[in-house]
């Protein structure tokens, strides 16, 4: 009698399947660190970038209104300059692989009746006229009395940051499932470094503003060991 060969298709969402991809997402947390200092020598491949990339474009948003633009630094003079108004990121500007730039949405984009929000719901979403009303409308109501925060421009502000920050923690994650290391940064003086990328035609100060940057690349050197919470200091149930 001859051993049952393997299935040559085996579903891949079994059982065998789901706790690999669990494993998987577990052991890429635990790989990530905010690394301070990466090996220069050692470059991101083009395609794995693109691959962050994606990840970050495909994350979710508030509304799915997407009030974001990542903007990549490779030039070693640029990031000089931002570095001066940077002095928590400095030593990852100067040696990480990529660095993007995380921009977040100003408020007069973000209110229901903006042209920006007109685009997402006609040309990106494209929503039949009644359910774009009805979107909109509910939108407003969020913005004026849910979260209450059209009268408060740095609200709105933070709010649209917030939304950028699903799709930071998503390309990080991305990265740690390819053994690609990343530091998410806010150790800068936000108008100067503003100003700088305004002058060097990278902001548009009229749509957007600095929410954070990210470096990528590979450690220099082995990290320190990963400490947290336990569980039950975080979570509770009820």
């Amino acid at each position: 009698m001859h051993d049952k060969h393997p299935d040559p298709h085996p579903d891949p969402s079994g059982p065998d399947a789901y706790a690999a991809a669990k494993s998987q997402l577990l052991d890429a947390y635990r790989f990530r660190h905010a690394v301070k200092d990466f090996d220069p020598a050692r470059q991101v491949a083009a395609d794995d970038f693109d691959f962050i990339l994606e990840a970050g474009r495909l994350s979710p948003s508030s509304y799915g209104f997407e009030p974001w633009k990542f903007v990549v630094v490779q030039n070693p003079e640029l990031r000089s300059k931002i570095a001066v108004h940077a002095g928590g990121a400095r030593r990852q500007l100067a040696s990480a692989s990529h660095v993007i730039l995380v921009l977040a949405r100003l408020p007069h984009d973000m209110t229901a009746d903006s042209a920006y929000i007109s685009y997402m719901l006609d040309d990106v979403q494209r929503l039949p006229q009644e359910i774009s009303d009805m979107k909109r409308k509910t939108y407003d109501a969020f913005l004026r009395t849910g979260f209450a925060l059209q009268d408060n421009e740095r609200a709105m502000f933070e709010w649209s940051c917030r939304q950028t920050y699903l799709a930071l923690g998503n390309m990080m994650t991305a990265a740690a499932m390819i053994g690609i290391d990343s530091c998410p940064m806010e150790g800068f003086v936000k108008l100067e470094t503003e100003r700088v990328l305004a002058e060097e035609g990278l902001l548009d100060t009229a749509h957007f503003g600095l929410a954070c940057m990210a470096a990528f690349g590979y450690r220099a050197g082995e990290p320190t060991e990963k400490t947290r919470r336990p569980l039950g200091e975080v979570v509770e149930w009820r």
